[in-house]
């Protein structure tokens, strides 16, 4: 059921943003996702979902920190549906259309459990297998979840970002000072009343990275559901500081695909590697995105991408 903050057919933000992307990839009226309600804790959680009760897949696609779950529709999406998967993107509280409960402060700890709780209620309607996607902040999101969860076949992400590593928290914030002094002050404020402070997070990393049509970028900042959004400090610092529940080199859970975008500006192939190194006992590949910025509007980069991660899923001993 529809909340009091309405849904993606009242807000245009989304549409301003798909504007930029090639004709192929943008949602046309009346083929947009379905938008469900799901009731997680106390918060009005928000899904844009392409359901298909013949796929033989289904497919979770995250958001970071700079997007939302409508944005990840019609990059991935939409494409994916029309392959033949089940789709469904998620709008993590404070983000999208997701209503948070009065009074809550959202943690990262809280998105990760949030993720965790979709895949056990999708598994209870169905055994299809699962596999995530995460693009940004949410490729480190597929990990931590899939570590949690132990249940998914496959995980996808446009970058991985550990943001523990101090060389990640310096090129992905936006500068050295915000990197070395802010960053412990979240901390800091996160135990304090000043939890519920608010800062942009266009002001807490390098969101001017996001894309990279200027025209697009204005359109992005404007939005307040993604690119635009405000954050408490209590959540900035538990993104910062999140221990995954099993650490890279014990990660036995599926294989790995990075889409690594190769014009991207803000998190560069070699912060994946960071991470991608650590991973002893799981297939990785890496594919690079050409063309294409971090939250990619570029062709081939866009097509290449929808064919590496169908080549990936139908290569999984599903």
């Amino acid at each position: 059921m529809p909340n009091s903050k309405g849904d993606y057919s009242t807000q245009s933000g989304w549409r301003e943003i798909q504007a930029f992307l090639p004709k192929e990839f943008q949602l046309e009226r009346g083929h947009e996702p379905s938008e469900e309600w799901w009731q997680w804790r106390q918060h009005q959680v928000h899904l844009d979902c392409f359901r298909n009760p013949r796929a033989l897949v289904k497919v979770i696609l995250f958001h970071g920190v700079g997007t939302n779950g409508r944005q990840m529709s019609t990059i991935l999406g939409s494409p994916l549906f029309k392959r033949g998967f089940e789709t469904i993107a998620i709008d993590m509280p404070e983000y999208g259309m997701t209503q948070v409960a009065s009074g809550a402060l959202v943690t990262y700890n809280d998105w990760v459990q949030a993720g965790n709780d979709l895949i056990d209620a999708e598994l209870a309607k169905d055994p299809r297998p699962i596999v995530l996607y995460g693009l940004s902040a949410g490729g480190m999101l597929a990990f931590h979840i899939a570590s949690l969860n132990k249940k998914v076949k496959g995980i996808v992400g446009m970058t991985f970002l550990d943001q523990r590593e101090q060389q990640v928290r310096d090129e992905t914030a936006l500068n050295f000072l915000m990197s070395r002094i802010g960053v412990p002050f979240t901390h800091l404020a996160a135990k304090t009343p000043l939890a519920a402070l608010r800062m942009p997070m266009s002001l807490a990393s390098k969101m001017s990275a996001l894309v990279n049509n200027k025209a697009a970028l204005k359109a992005c900042l404007k939005d307040k559901t993604s690119a635009g959004k405000w954050v408490t400090m209590k959540f900035l610092s538990s993104l910062t500081a999140y221990k995954p529940v099993v650490e890279p080199e014990g990660f036995a859970v599926c294989p790995v695909l990075l889409t690594q975008p190769e014009r991207d500006t803000w998190t560069p192939l070699h912060l994946s590697e960071l991470f991608l190194r650590r991973l002893h006992r799981v297939p990785i590949k890496v594919v690079m995105l050409q063309n294409a910025g971090h939250y990619p509007l570029e062709q081939p980069g866009l097509t290449q991408m929808c064919d590496a991660v169908e080549e990936f899923i139908r290569s999984l001993a599903l």
